[in-house]
């Protein structure tokens, strides 16, 4: 067939895709109407695991999963800006990785909000000035952000959802390499780029700021200076990108929470979170781990966080597999209550299988 042919077959399947995603746009509005009526939330974090999944296995190819992921969360972003306007609170600057995250979740047909810090995203979500909020919870090589741990003690917002989040470095600049005098990025990242710079620009300052969104604000401004960013800040400051994914370890992931007011349905598979504090006595954290072993829970993380109250007294958190409604995790919990002095749970949210 000819070029003139194969374009005029990709005009008629658009004509059929704009009408098929124009009806679709129609029914979720209609979705959309009924659960504002009966009260329930606009964003169905179950909803969207089991549209990308169902999406995926549909797909004959040749679209990777990734690409076809990709797509349907621009189509689900447009549904949502439909059904209500959705308000997003994020750890920021813009461009910033959370940034980078919350895209990644809700598309780009919501509108975000930019916050200062972890405390300030809690709030607006807390104020209704936002529906959810990304916060970051851990890195694969940094460990646990301590203060979104610590925000959960006294915040009644739920986990909702969590994101993955394929952390890459890349040196960002409006100059030459050779040009480079100094780079700027915050101390994590220098950390986890510090075998390539040794390698490719020993000797070169480097210059320590709050965030990658600020170290890119500084050389898309400054003579002579480069900084390491997400590609998101690239484009976003108008910088070249003179080297990509300079990180040290190809391993370098970060873990995001959606928090927000609502709690999630049941669904197939789910990770629950739960903060619980305990008596100082010899052997008290064991008892309060034997109910999961006892039911067959797994326990995925834990972690603990000093209560800020009272010397030597802590809160632990635990992340464990299934819904907090299934019956093994149910009774798992409710022993657990009955051991300790305090417990809460803080969200079970849909996993990717």
């Amino acid at each position: 067939m000819t070029l003139k042919g194969l374009r005029s077959q990709i005009d008629k399947i658009d004509r059929k895709l704009t009408q098929l995603l124009n009806m679709r746009s129609k029914v979720s509005l209609a979705i959309g109407k009924l659960k504002t009526k009966s009260g329930k939330s606009i964003y169905s974090p179950e909803r969207e695991i089991e549209v990308l999944r169902k999406a995926v296995r549909a797909s004959k190819g040749p679209l990777k999963p990734s690409a076809l992921e990709a797509i349907y969360r621009e189509i689900m972003s447009s549904s949502l800006s439909l059904e209500k306007p959705l308000v997003i609170a994020y750890l920021g600057p813009q461009a910033t990785f959370t940034n980078l995250a919350a895209l990644k979740k809700f598309g780009s047909q919501v509108e975000y909000m930019a916050c200062k810090s972890i405390s300030e995203v809690f709030l607006e979500v807390e104020k209704g000035n936002a529906d959810y909020g990304v916060v970051p919870i851990e890195n694969s090589i940094e460990g646990a952000v301590t203060h979104t741990l610590d925000m959960f003690v006294d915040s009644d917002l739920k986990i909702c959802s969590q994101i993955i989040l394929d952390v890459a470095h890349n040196l960002l600049a409006k100059c030459s390499k050779g040009e480079i005098r100094r780079i700027y990025s915050n101390p994590q990242v220098f950390g986890q780029c510090r075998i390539w710079l040794q390698k490719n620009l020993c000797g070169v300052e480097e210059v320590e700021v709050s965030s990658t969104t600020r170290a890119a604000q500084i050389a898309a401004t400054e003579k002579g200076s480069a900084c390491i960013a997400s590609l998101l800040a690239a484009r976003v400051y108008k910088l070249k990108v003179l080297a990509r994914d300079i990180e040290d370890s190809p391993h370098n992931i970060t873990r995001f929470l959606v928090i927000g007011n609502n709690d999630v349905p049941q669904t197939a598979c789910a990770k629950t979170s739960i903060m619980f504090s305990i008596k100082d006595r010899v052997g008290a954290l064991h008892d309060m781990l034997v109910p999961f072993k006892k039911y067959r829970v797994n326990l995925t993380k834990i972690e603990s966080r000093p209560s800020k109250r009272k010397a030597w007294d802590y809160y632990f958190f635990l992340d464990l597999e299934g819904h907090r409604d299934s019956p093994k995790v149910k009774k798992a919990i409710q022993e657990l209550e009955s051991k300790c002095n305090f417990l809460k749970v803080l969200g079970s949210y849909p996993v990717r299988e």
